[in-house]
């Protein structure tokens, strides 16, 4: 375990810049990101995806930032534009974003999350920093990387790679680290049908968090490297971090031992929202009176952007028409006439009387009209509910009109909207 002590008194964040990488469609959370790339989507009432990953790096004394876009990224540049512009230049602190612009060739945009971070070797450069922090922009986690960076700095190789703890039983789904009794990778398989045990706890096994930390000279070394190499796919996972393994460069960074505001007896949170239901489970998880992620927590807070918008309103107070919400998140701008239960919503919603939401996740300025009536579904932004509409409680209905998962959540855009026969 790093202490605090021990990551400040080395200064490491001071001379650390992260390269967040947040060009991926996401493509698994199908319509919510035709419109925007999957950091970009909308989470937990109020923030987006890459919100997590930026504080982070405020939060951890990490204040030179460069965002790599690529995929529809206008949503997402946007964002950061307007609410990540508070850091001060004069004191060589910034949030830039880096989009695919053919820096070395002229011919091509990025072609992995190497190449990507090798197209910008120059700007990576002129940054002067002694570390870098690489992060996927597209998971939910609260974690402290100037734990990470000492730890890194302790161990003495030039890559570290941040793993979780999965059940064994689990790992399959993800990229697993085999590592001796000191964290040495000695091995990294993806998606391995036995995937291997840590030593000591053979239930348990490394799954890579996709955050990873280089020393700064190594890494444009070996992207270099990875470049030439006409063999490679040039990405982080699939080759350059397997190749350093078998060279032995690798350790692993424990998540337990950098995560904040992990629970005593629980595991530390971490969720690739990477697929509609668990975007709506990692959501719906918010409204429990105790979640697993506090959002609540002012030692450790999550920026964001947020529109001027008055509070939410709850109106009405008849017996057949009063505004409620129950363990619900309402965000600022909303307005409630109906019955809101175990639901989230974003700004400037309107649930209108009569209309029941429950279990559901309302993404901004969605419009539920009177009497509709919505359970266990995603509504995609600017999405207008018609009156009496149901949405949740026909199973081939549903699937027929709008998008239903094998697990039972409806997906709602406005272009399946549209699409609805008009009634006479």
């Amino acid at each position: 375990m790093i202490s605090n002590e021990l990551a400040t008194s080395l200064d490491l964040p001071k001379r650390t810049v992260a390269l967040v990488l947040a060009g991926g469609r996401g493509s698994r959370l199908l319509n919510l990101t035709d419109r925007r790339a999957k950091p970009a989507v909308y989470f937990g009432g109020k923030f987006r995806i890459i919100d997590f990953a930026l504080s982070n790096c405020i939060n951890s004394g990490i204040r030179r930032i460069a965002v790599l876009t690529q995929y529809k990224s206008h949503s997402l540049m946007r964002h950061i534009q307007r609410g990540w512009g508070f850091m001060r230049g004069e004191l060589n602190e910034f949030v830039d974003v880096l989009p695919a612009q053919q820096r070395l060739d002229e011919v091509n945009w990025y072609q992995g999350t190497a190449d990507a971070v090798h197209q910008n070797h120059d700007i990576i450069q002129s940054f002067r920093s002694k570390y870098v922090v690489i992060l996927a922009g597209d998971h939910i986690y609260k974690m402290n990387y100037a734990l990470a960076l000492a730890d890194h700095v302790e161990h003495g190789r030039p890559c570290t790679v941040a793993c979780i703890e999965v059940p064994r039983s689990e790992a399959h789904a993800f990229g697993v680290m085999a590592v001796d009794d000191k964290d040495l990778v000695t091995e990294f398989v993806e998606k391995p049908a036995d995937p291997p045990g840590i030593p000591g706890k053979p239930e348990r096994s490394l799954a890579s968090m996709g955050v990873y930390i280089f020393n700064t000279d190594f890494l444009l070394d070996v992207l270099s490297a990875d470049a030439d190499d006409p063999n490679s796919s040039h990405d982080f996972g699939k080759d350059v971090i397997p190749k350093l393994v078998r060279e032995q460069q690798v350790v692993a960074h424990r998540f337990a031992d950098s995560a904040v505001g992990t629970r005593e007896s629980e595991e530390p949170y971490w969720r690739d929202v990477g697929t509609i239901d668990a975007y709506w489970d990692a959501n719906i998880d918010l409204t429990a009176t105790d979640p697993l992620l506090n959002l609540y927590d002012d030692r450790w807070p999550i920026w964001t952007y947020q529109p001027q918008l008055p509070p939410a309103k709850f109106v009405h107070n008849e017996d057949t028409r009063r505004g409620v919400a129950i363990e619900s998140l309402v965000s600022g701008g909303c307005i409630v006439s109906g019955h809101v239960e175990r639901s989230l919503m974003f700004s400037g919603v309107r649930v209108h009387s009569y209309a029941r939401v429950n279990w559901s996740v309302l993404l901004p300025n969605v419009q539920v009209g009177r009497g509709a009536r919505i359970s266990r579904a995603v509504v995609d932004r600017g999405c207008i509910i018609p009156d009496g509409l149901v949405i949740g409680e026909d199973a081939a209905l549903d699937a027929a009109r709008f998008l239903r998962t094998t697990s039972g959540i409806t997906l709602v855009t406005r272009q399946m909207l549209l699409n609805l026969p008009k009634t006479p």
